[in-house]
């Protein structure tokens, strides 16, 4: 009984982390408006509280996944939780941009340890198979709280303003540290420790096919990031979209990805995985073709807009569940530092997306329509490289 319950605490604890991660985002980005009003922001240096929120999240991931697998988990973790609960705090008492942005950059900082390296506690403890459905069902209850995050973030800011999101990000933070402490174990850290360093990389980089997958991965995911990061703007500033429904249009995309997650935790282990990817791949097509179309056409929609993403938003599905776990364990001693580097690699692309999205911003969705289909269209070349690659589709069969 006592062994059940500290493996549920675990996964509480991991689902808990991934959420802030999120919701580090999502719960924030409907105050863009409020703080732009009150700090006389244009579109470029509000999407700079996100790019430096990256630039944060980057620079730590550089050293996270080496640290992590040279001392373990937990510490790295643990620290980055309290990185963030300051971050978090010089946020909610900023009197000017300057102090809010350092805010941001240091929930950045704080923040990549517990989202690069919570899936690793699932991943140091079950096998690819096991990993691969939890994977779904965990997508699965996480996005669903993501998806609420826009909605809580709407509401919180029109009742306390954006300070109140802060608050919620700095409490829930508090919440995460207490559960680290108290239930995710202390792995053992390796006996032949490497030393900390950007060469410790290097075996990454050399492989070609899990530099593939790093590669799909992120083109698969950025898309979403950058349509997070635009659409308060695009849709509550130019659309006419009022901060209270705001949050549905956004809540919408990741409790679709919610639904489908946890219905493919039940069947990702049933089909032939090359076969799904397969379909993943048809689906991006067809929501490439979508989003080109309302591109073209400029559609001024919300509810146009927002349902154009959804084919590709769904297509995501299936390679979260397959490929993520598969480019984790390529090389099984360099889980942290793999992790750290499809981060960064995202982190890269999503940040010079979202300010090229910002600085050509002309006050409807064709430009940022550009952006994601140039990103969409990548992420599909990827995925049918990753479907011939005999290497990578060999190690599915295990």
């Amino acid at each position: 009984m006592k062994h059940q319950f500290a493996k549920f605490m675990i996964l509480a604890t991991v689902i808990l982390m991934d959420i802030l991660g999120g919701a580090e985002i999502d719960l924030f980005v409907p105050s863009f408006p409020e703080l732009g009003s009150q700090f006389n922001l244009s579109p470029f240096w509000l999407e700079a509280l996100l790019a430096v929120n990256f630039a944060g999240f980057f620079l730590s991931l550089l050293f996270v996944g080496g640290l992590a697998d040279r001392y373990g988990r937990k510490p790295i973790i643990l620290l980055g939780l309290i990185i963030f609960i300051i971050g978090s705090t010089v946020c909610l008492w900023a009197s000017s941009y300057q102090s809010l942005l350092f805010g941001r950059f240091l929930q950045g900082l704080g923040i990549a340890a517990p989202a690069i390296l919570c899936f690793l506690i699932i991943a140091d403890s079950y096998a690819l198979k096991e990993q691969q459905s939890l994977m779904a069902v965990l997508n699965g209850l996480i996005n669903a709280s993501i998806a609420a995050a826009p909605i809580a973030g709407s509401y919180i800011t029109m009742h306390y303003h954006w300070q109140g999101n802060f608050i919620t990000l700095m409490l829930s933070g508090l919440v995460v540290l207490l559960m680290t402490i108290f239930f995710v174990p202390t792995n053992k850290p390796p006996k032949n420790k490497e030393p900390i360093s950007l060469r410790g990389y290097l075996p990454i980089f050399k492989s070609k096919p899990l530099m593939l997958l790093v590669a799909n991965t992120t083109f698969m995911f950025v898309p979403y990031w950058i349509i997070i990061g635009m659409s308060p703007v695009l849709y509550m500033e130019d659309l006419g979209v009022s901060i209270s429904e705001f949050g549905y249009y956004q809540g919408s995309l990741a409790f679709t990805f919610a639904f489908g997650s946890i219905l493919s935790g039940f069947i990702i282990n049933k089909y032939d995985p090359k076969k799904m990817l397969y379909i993943s791949a048809q689906v991006s097509v067809i929501g490439l073709i979508i989003i080109a179309a309302v591109t073209l056409l400029d559609i001024k929609n919300p509810l146009v807009i927002t349902l154009a993403y959804l084919p590709f938003n769904t297509a995501l599905i299936i390679p979260s569940t397959i490929i993520y776990p598969l480019c984790l364990n390529y090389i099984p001693e360099a889980k942290g530092r793999i992790s750290a580097t499809l981060q960064g690699s995202r982190l890269i692309i999503a940040t010079i997306g979202l300010e090229l999205a910002a600085y050509f911003y002309n006050g409807s969705f064709q430009n940022i329509g550009i952006i994601l289909s140039f990103l969409i269209a990548l992420a599909i070349i990827t995925m049918f490289m990753v479907m011939k690659n005999r290497e990578i589709m060999s190690l599915l069969k295990k």
